[in-house]
């Protein structure tokens, strides 16, 4: 019998098999979907609610299908789950406006019966215009000029419900908390006696009510009544209340010149408006009267733009309409006096949910802590039954630009999660904790040594914190993907939008410009590192900005000098004439011409538009080389941007130059099909809201995004820099980062580096 020995049993485990992320979630994906769907079950689920589908059928202007999913989304969040708020986190050109004024619709259908939406200022009409063309009968107020006062007084006494949706709109600047106001006090004059027995006359400061003497305490504690003019001094500082009585010590002032007649007051309005001048505005009030053109001018209804006269006649010709219908889409118009700021008024003045839906566009223009702004809206959001906030970017890269953020949209939640008001009444101490639960922060310890003392050598260590970019996946679960509903211009469907494409390029310096750069970079970082090394950060803001600016100004002298001593840093001449072009600009050159050979026109962003401007020379170069140019600069109104823009392109310009904060909301430039980036900036929000100021719905054409950096310059860092910010920000809406950018955004530290210290290191 022969016996079999077992064989021996391996008790090593497998070695484990390395995956990449994006394997792991492409192979696992639709399970961890799965799971967090059975534990998070979605409050829409693509299937619309009936009611208010038929809402949505109703408008004049129907959504487009992805469109109606964000409406039926938003509606549900906040009517079926009862939340506060819900977030439209789409891209630009996405259609945000026409989705906030549906949802309005639907909420006043669900009983919601007013909307009041808060606006950039120069949007305000953009916002009418585009109501009028989506909500039959709809009535909409505008809450945006001298005259906010006397509407809000008749708002007051409407309290019955409305049977149309009602929109109220409010510029961003005159919704701010405060108001003007000056001293107010009676005066008493008395008659006294002095010591030898004189006659004397007296006028002191009293209060208005009880009449009692305003008086200032001395040091031994004599109280001694106040002079007017003292009194003038002392109740100016801030704003007081009788001490005897309680009586206010202030009054409402009004700001700014005397009052204006009526008439001239439509007589300025007028001539505002294109082809309008001082001879036929005083024809115009002549033969109509101040009283009905006002009316109309007031409303900003297009009435007046098919105005007749006694005959029946058209008073202005078809082009002159044209014109003028462009320009008062964007114009306002505000036939009254008076500086009150709207936001006072509806805290102390109407009840609350007197308003059912707050929608506050460009909300991430709220995010800082202690902007009049940011506070105003969130005391309107808190009188507001819900709250509709729009974005394109939720976030610029770091944690605190949602805590604020959120915090004015559900400050319960947030209260509920740990995050309260401090004992000095402040959310700095929650904020912080915020960024260390969810967010970056950076504990720097610095520790240096000093002369010996008798029995240890003399250490000092220094610890500071700074805050990176980054927000973690816990705090997207948590804050971001609950009230957020997510939409990109792909998701609206192929045949809406052509391709959108963005390329860098990377520009190679000429050996004089390269060997001046390095001369100047050497000698203003070895300054820089001097002046860190001692504790000074003052050159630290000069030193970047002149290495940021400097190739692509290299035509002008450079002279550095320290902000506070005035001594010279650096000196660097010009290293380009006048009439020679710099490669940047021959990369710019040889882009416009490709692109006018093609039919396309150019969309130019350059930041250096004040003491460094640039495009003055671009708009020679440019010319010389046959093409059609334009500059739009900060002199041209807000208001008045799409008009003048429309103008230039009738006048069949090739390139349009401009600063990309002049165009980063409420511009829709779709005859720029092709958008070149000289230089980038360091704002997220504007970089990326001005590259897709031609990919809109309405573009035919294929969009391309030019990034144009010097090599080896701080330029590239800054690049660097800013595709960081923008990976965290996308992160944010659901997405991985697809930008142009991204080629530079190869480490895995998000933005531990920053450009200054890179300069330095």
């Amino acid at each position: 019998m022969t016996i079999l020995k077992p064989a021996a049993v391996s008790t090593t485990l497998p070695a484990p098999v390395e995956m990449s992320l994006g394997d792991f979630v492409s192979i696992f994906g639709e399970s961890l979907l799965d799971a967090v769907r059975e534990q998070n079950p979605p409050i829409y689920d693509g299937r619309p609610h009936p009611g208010r589908d038929r809402v949505l059928d109703g408008l004049l202007r129907r959504p487009f299908d992805p469109q109606r999913d964000v409406v039926q989304a938003c509606t549900a969040l906040m009517i079926d789950a009862g939340d506060p708020s819900a977030i439209i986190n789409a891209e630009m050109g996405t259609g945000k406006t026409i989705m906030a004024i549906a949802t309005a619709a639907v909420m006043h259908a669900e009983g919601y019966e007013r909307a009041l939406i808060i606006s950039p200022p120069h949007l305000v009409y953009k916002w009418r215009r585009e109501i009028k063309q989506t909500v039959s009968n709809a009535r909409v107020w505008i809450l945006n000029g001298p005259d906010t006062l006397r509407k809000l007084l008749a708002l007051r006494s409407m309290r019955e419900r409305p049977s149309v949706p009602e929109f109220f709109i409010l510029g961003r600047v005159r919704m701010r908390m405060g108001f003007h106001w000056k001293p107010s006090f009676a005066i008493r004059r008395t008659v006294y006696r002095d010591e030898i027995g004189g006659l004397h006359h007296a006028r002191y400061a009293a209060c208005p009510d009880c009449g009692e003497y305003l008086t200032h305490q001395l040091v031994d504690g004599t109280d001694i009544p106040l002079s007017p003019d003292v009194a003038l001094v002392e109740l100016d500082r801030d704003r007081r209340s009788c001490p005897a009585c309680g009586a206010r010590l202030w009054t409402l002032s009004r700001k700014g010149n005397a009052m204006r007649s009526r008439r001239q007051i439509v007589l300025d309005a007028l001539k505002q408006l294109p082809t309008i001048g001082e001879k036929t505005a005083d024809r115009l009030l002549s033969t109509f009267g101040e009283s009905l053109l006002g009316g109309m001018l007031e409303d900003n209804v297009y009435e007046f733009i098919n105005l007749m006269d006694a005959n029946g006649d058209l008073v202005f010709s078809d082009r002159q309409a044209v014109r003028m219908e462009r320009a008062m889409a964007s114009m306002e118009f505000s036939i009254g006096q008076g500086d009150y700021q709207a936001t006072e008024f509806i805290k102390r003045y109407l009840p609350h949910g007197y308003f059912g839906l707050l929608v506050v566009d460009e909300g991430h223009e709220y995010k800082n802590q202690g902007s009049a702004q940011g506070q105003a809206m969130g005391v309107l959001a808190r009188k507001c039954r819900k709250t509709l906030l729009l974005t394109g970017t939720l976030m610029g890269g770091y944690a605190d630009d949602l805590f604020f953020l959120l915090w004015r949209l559900n400050p319960k939640a947030m209260i509920a999660d740990g995050y309260r008001v401090n004992a000095r009444r402040s959310l700095g101490t929650a904020s912080m904790t915020f960024m260390r639960d969810h967010g970056v922060l950076k504990d720097v310890f610095k520790e240096t040594s000093g002369e010996a003392h008798r029995t240890a050598k003399g250490k000092h260590e220094a610890k500071r914190t700074a805050k990176g970019a980054g927000f973690g996946p816990k705090g997207i679960m948590r804050y971001v993907l609950p009230c957020t509903v997510f939409l990109k211009l792909a998701d609206i469907g192929a045949g809406v939008l052509p391709g959108y494409r963005e390329h860098f390029v990377e520009v190679e310096m000429t050996e004089a410009q390269q060997a001046a750069y390095a001369k100047l970079s050497t000698s203003l970082t070895a300054e820089l590192r001097h002046a860190l090394a001692k504790g000074d950060p003052t050159l630290l803001g000069v030193v970047l900005q002149v290495l940021l600016a400097w190739p692509d100004c290299a035509f002008r002298n450079e002279l550095v000098r320290h902000p506070r001593t005035r001594a010279t840093l650096a000196f660097q001449p010009a290293v380009f004439s006048n009439d020679e072009s710099m490669p940047k600009e021959e990369a710019l050159l040889d882009l416009c011409k490709r692109e006018k050979r093609r039919g396309r026109r150019v969309l130019a962003y350059s930041v250096y538009t004040g003491t460094r401007d640039t495009t003055t020379r671009l708009k020679v170069m440019l010319e010389r080389a046959g093409l059609r140019v334009a500059i739009l600069r900060a002199s041209v109104d807000a208001t008045k941007r799409e008009d003048w823009v429309a103008d230039q392109v009738d006048r069949g310009i090739d390139v349009l130059l401009t600063n990309p904060e002049l165009t980063k909301t409420g511009l829709d430039l779709l005859e720029f099909p092709t958008i070149a980036f000289m230089q980038s900036g360091y704002n997220v929000y504007t970089l990326q809201q001005a590259a897709r100021r031609s990919w809109r719905i309405g573009q035919q054409e294929e969009v391309d995004v030019y990034f144009f950096g010097h090599r080896g310059t701080a330029q590239m860092t800054c690049l660097e820099l800013m595709a960081k910010k923008i990976a965290v920000s996308q992160s944010t809406s659901g997405d991985m980062p697809e930008s142009g950018l991204d080629i530079l955004n190869q480490n895995d530290d998000s933005i531990e580096v920053a450009l200054a210290k890179k300069l330095v290191a």
